[in-house]
């Protein structure tokens, strides 16, 4: 089980089981709500995952595919926590900095990297990752 929150902590979740797969997207939007050049995700399953505190502020948008996509985030501090939609059925994507226990990062097995095309030039390729120019 991994436990994670918004920086304020008026937001709090779980996710149980393992990460199904551990993705950097390079898109748009991933760059805007984290604030960076990518974001780092791990994909959990929806039925093992739980608000334990709070209500999280969502926006909810269409993907690149046409399919809603839903941003969870704290309305107080802003951190987006997860991501949510058809796009990913049944699962929850977590961004890695919201969990408590940021050791997992040191262990990280990158499986695919999203948006390459969109990729900064001095960000380099993950070995081994699939590298996708799109979502699927």
């Amino acid at each position: 089980m991994v436990a994670g929150g918004c920086m304020c902590g008026n937001v709090r979740y779980e996710a149980g089981g393992e990460s199904a797969a551990s993705i950097l997207c390079h898109c748009t939007d991933c760059r805007k709500i984290g604030g960076s050049t990518y974001s780092t995700n791990g994909v959990y399953d929806a039925d093992q995952f739980k608000i334990t505190k709070g209500t999280p502020k969502q926006h909810k948008k269409k993907a690149d595919g046409g399919n809603e996509i839903i941003s969870n985030f704290c309305g107080d501090c802003g951190s987006t926590m997860w991501r949510e939609g058809a796009t990913f059925p049944g699962k929850r994507i977590l961004k890695i900095g919201t969990l408590d226990d940021t050791s997992i990062l040191d262990n990280l097995k990158i499986n695919a990297e999203l948006y390459t095309d969109t990729r900064p030039k001095w960000v380099g390729a993950q070995e081994g990752a699939d590298q996708k120019k799109a979502m699927s």
